[in-house]
């Protein structure tokens, strides 16, 4: 099925059917499907004539910069999102990039001087223009999202239209069963893929989107959200049940029916106290790069038996529809059940590419029997039931005395003393240029001959961390996920 009929019609149908429904819950303020129709309609009257496909959208929270995606996508049009509190020289960089000459911006004001800058705020709605005219191919970019680069310069991942259909299509083969009833959680930056499944989704059924502003502390904005709204679906990164562990006593919620995790290792424990929380969720840990559009990978958590781990994180699950995993060695050969390697991944969800980048493009893709596979960079095990085991990113590994250590193993067993407490191993390089390891722990409390001790009881002295760093609460980056960047830069200037 293709992107109209999977996403563009079902949304003009919520608009049509639940024109007093709430479709949007944004800094306290509601906003109806007729509020959406209207707002979607008055900016795609402003971009309908744009001669470019690709178009700049600042990524503000407000309904706005929503209405926006839709108005460009029922023109065919792709939008490349500008984070509003990121440097405006790495904006403009994106910009420059994909040679963009106009600029969706919902601000007050705009920073941005050069260029057509449509100020949304300021279009005025003369009547709906809500209907689609299907003459737009699914092979058309729907959005491109930049991530940070190797080389300083911001990488774009090209996402079409077809991708989209294709994780919606899988989506759905999940067996999630939502309606207009449903209150759904947005706590994704706009700039972060996983914000795309989390405004799609309620829409496609006429539901609720609850967003999180930017301003406010992620993990207690969605106490409040669980707590006060009686949310019923939630897709979050584990950071933040990390960081609601101490407040999990009070969280009670019955309402919400599907819990998802995504974005980094999901560990076991956590999930295990979370479930409490929420008596009647299906708890799922899905995997899934940029690249790939979303998520592509699912695990639903078992609560009255065991479930798959590796080092204390829980298993990825099985490949989702339409998409193809394998786990290769260093020469690209297939290896065998149950060892390590770089997990791979094909099929309809897979993006054309990096925007002109053949570099990147060259290494990160390769063909094996004639099917593209994207590089993920993760290292994976499969198992003899075709479930998939994390292990830790290939990167996080190192060596040390001419072993190679993954880091996620000395997380594993810290975090096991320290009964839960945030753990993370960083690769560090020394004063005389060698590689080290420290261990960064989220206390104030410094016990480290404890710690070491125990760690000796469990490791070869090869892996025992030459540091540990104590801080009190862990550097996020704005998608709410550990900065292990920060970090290494903490564990360098304290060794």
């Amino acid at each position: 099925m293709s992107f109209k009929d999977l996403v563009l019609y079902p949304v003009l149908n919520s608009i049509s059917r639940f024109k007093e429904r709430n479709a949007f819950y944004i800094n306290g303020t509601f906003y109806t499907y007729n509020d959406l129709g209207k707002c979607i309609s008055k900016i795609r009257s402003a971009v309908r004539n744009i001669p470019e496909n690709n178009i700049a959208l600042v990524a503000n929270d407000d309904l706005e910069t929503y209405a926006s995606i839709w108005a460009l996508w029922l023109e065919g049009k792709c939008y490349v999102p500008l984070h509003p509190e990121q440097p405006l020289e790495r904006c403009q960089d994106i910009i420059s990039q994909v040679d963009m000459h106009y600029i969706l911006d919902s601000s007050n004001e705009t920073r941005y001087n050069s260029g057509n800058v449509i100020m949304t705020q300021s279009l005025i709605y003369k009547g709906d223009d809500l209907e689609y005219e299907d003459k737009y191919p699914d092979e058309n970019l729907a959005y491109i999202l930049f991530t940070s680069g190797s080389t300083g310069k911001p990488k774009g991942v090209t996402l079409c239209r077809k991708n989209i259909a294709g994780f919606i299509k899988a989506f759905w083969a999940l067996g999630y069963k939502l309606d207009e009833n449903d209150h759904c959680l947005q706590m994704f930056d706009l700039t972060f893929d996983l914000s795309v499944q989390s405004y799609i989704v309620p829409l496609l059924v006429g539901a609720c989107a609850y967003t999180v502003p930017p301003t406010n502390l992620k993990y207690g904005a969605i106490f409040e959200l669980i707590d006060e709204h009686s949310l019923t679906f939630a897709l979050m990164v584990p950071s933040i049940i990390h960081y609601l562990r101490p407040y999990m006593d009070e969280i009670n919620a019955p309402s919400m029916k599907y819990s998802l995790f995504c974005g980094e290792a999901l560990p076991l424990d956590e999930t295990e106290d979370w479930s409490k929380s929420l008596p009647n969720a299906r708890i799922d840990n899905v995997y899934g790069p940029t690249e790939n559009t979303i998520y592509c990978t699912a695990c639903t958590y078992n609560r009255s038996g065991t479930n798959k781990e590796s080092n204390g994180v829980m298993s990825i699950g099985k490949a989702m529809e339409g998409t193809q995993t394998i786990i290769i060695d260093e020469n690209r050969n297939i290896v065998s059940v149950g060892e390590k390697g770089e997990l791979c991944l094909a099929g309809v969800q897979l993006t054309p590419g990096y925007w002109q980048n053949p570099e990147k493009n060259a290494e990160a893709f390769f063909e094996k029997d004639g099917t593209r596979f994207y590089r993920t960079g993760d290292l994976c095990a499969m198992d003899a039931d075709g479930d998939i085991l994390y292990h830790g990113r290939i990167d996080f590994q190192v060596k040390i005395q001419g072993y190679r250590i993954e880091l996620g193993e000395i997380e594993h067993h810290a975090r096991e003393f320290l009964a839960g407490a945030n753990a993370v191993a960083v690769a560090f390089t020394n004063q005389a240029g060698s590689a080290e390891i420290a261990l960064c722990i989220e206390d104030d409390k410094k016990d480290s001959a404890s710690i070491l001790n125990y760690l000796k009881s469990k490791i070869p002295g090869y892996m025992i961390p030459s540091i540990i760093v104590y801080d009190p609460q862990f550097p996020l980056n704005v998608n709410g996920k550990i900065d292990r960047k920060a970090l290494t830069k903490l564990a360098e200037n304290n060794q």
